[in-house]
């Protein structure tokens, strides 16, 4: 190992992968000496990034458990599909290596369960990569949350709405996973990228934790007509009866009162957005139309932009990225951010910002709400993951990327 650098493999090279990794490479510290996917010419792309934009070239894999028996690799990134992330999370921490992976839901609660108990079982994190809890908007809001601004938080939600139809139905010629569970699953299939923020919010796992959720599903009308109109006629999933109702709608009860709503839409036609919003008891934020209005200091009744509080209540995070003049990276610079949460954990060998039990916690909203919907949306609970520690858990580590407070001593 070059001095000064911590060696990384990377397992799972689709487009998403290939630009993950792409992005960890400029992360100060980090060398990526194996990259793996099951497909060669995957395999072979990831060869061909680390060496035109690192110098060097990375062993090849094409099974990840051979990657997995290096000794000489401390963590490992993984970007597979949403039904292999915790597989491939359990057997790096059994090798003794931490893990962070690209988001998605759970298909089980047993998954949700052997993260937990391997991390605990290894001393290895295992770190859910949502990128949105590091995003600019979300972080202003967190420091203006944790200042008080917002009161006592009522009511949060959020969601991720995102026309993919082209994405889902070109599934098969372009190795996308999402086709196949669109096919066969109806739930809150991608619930972690507002969720992620929300939850750190409300002090989810330490203080605060899901106790119930109820889901309820849409009829499904959106990808059939998608084919229908864009793609060859007599194509063969025009008949297909997919599963995935294209509105699901998801409500989330908390120990301490708070309410979360969650909507997963993405197989209609519409402009993109996340839909947060933060409600309190002196006031209120909406990320549609970037609006806000707080109680005492707005005119009454009025919305006012959002920017002018996000310039003033600016994370330190943020000011030091836009400082340092970092490249912009991938969507908009959280990407970046995530990935150095990630990296310089694995390298100091601590505590990752997110650590197992909020990534249990937030992925397990999927199989959860695929449980309410065939249930006829009745209410379900959700398994507290800390067995009881979110009550009075160990100090949380401070330091640049934490999302528990505003850590501004870090910070020049």
């Amino acid at each position: 190992m070059q001095e000064g650098l911590t060696n990384f493999g990377v397992i799972g090279i689709s487009g998403r992968g290939s630009g993950m990794l792409a992005e960890m490479l400029s992360v100060e510290g980090v060398k990526v000496t194996a990259v793996c996917d099951k497909y060669e010419d995957r395999a072979q792309n990831g060869v061909k990034i680390v060496q035109e934009k690192a110098g060097y070239t990375p062993e090849m894999y094409l099974d990840y458990r051979e990657l997995l028996k290096r000794d000489d690799i401390s963590a490992i990134l993984c970007c597979t599909t949403w039904i292999t992330h915790s597989r491939v999370a359990i057997d790096a921490m059994r090798a003794g290596k931490h893990v962070a992976f690209e988001v998605g839901g759970a298909a089980s609660i047993e998954e949700c369960w052997q993260m937990v108990r391997v991390s605990e079982e290894t001393g290895k994190f295992c770190m859910l990569l949502e990128n949105c809890c590091y995003d600019r908007n979300e972080l202003a809001l967190f420091n203006m949350k944790r200042q008080g601004l917002f009161g006592e938080i009522i009511h949060a939600q959020g969601g991720y709405q995102h026309d993919l139809r082209d994405e889902i139905t070109y599934g098969r010629e372009t190795r996308h996973g999402r086709l196949f569970n669109f096919m066969n699953r109806n739930g809150d299939l991608y619930p972690t990228h507002q969720l992620g923020p929300i939850a750190k919010l409300l002090n989810i796992n330490r203080g605060n934790r899901f106790v119930s959720l109820t889901s309820m599903a849409s009829k499904a009308r959106g990808l059939h007509e998608g084919i229908l109109d864009n793609l060859p006629k007599g194509y063969d999933l025009s008949t297909f009866n997919f599963a995935q109702g294209d509105i699901v709608t998801t409500m989330i009860k908390c120990a301490h009162g708070e309410t979360i709503l969650l909507i997963h839409d993405c197989t209609l036609p519409r402009p993109y957005s996340r839909n947060y919003r933060v409600q309190g008891t002196k006031g209120i934020y909406m990320e549609d139309k970037d609006q806000i209005y707080i109680q005492d200091e707005s005119h009454q009744h009025s919305w006012e932009s959002f920017e002018p509080y996000r310039d003033k209540f600016e994370h330190p995070l943020w000011k030091q990225y836009a400082k340092d003049g970092i490249h912009e990276g991938g969507h908009g610079g959280m990407d970046f951010l995530v990935l150095s949460a990630f990296a310089k954990s694995a390298i100091n060998d601590v505590k990752s910002p997110i650590d197992v039990y909020d990534t249990a916690a937030w992925m397990a909203i999927t199989c959860l709400s695929e449980e309410s919907i065939a249930l006829g949306s009745m209410p379900v609970p959700v398994p507290d993951f800390t067995n009881g520690m979110w009550i009075d858990r160990e100090p949380f580590r401070r330091g640049k990327y934490c999302l528990e407070e505003v850590c501004e001593e870090y910070f020049e």
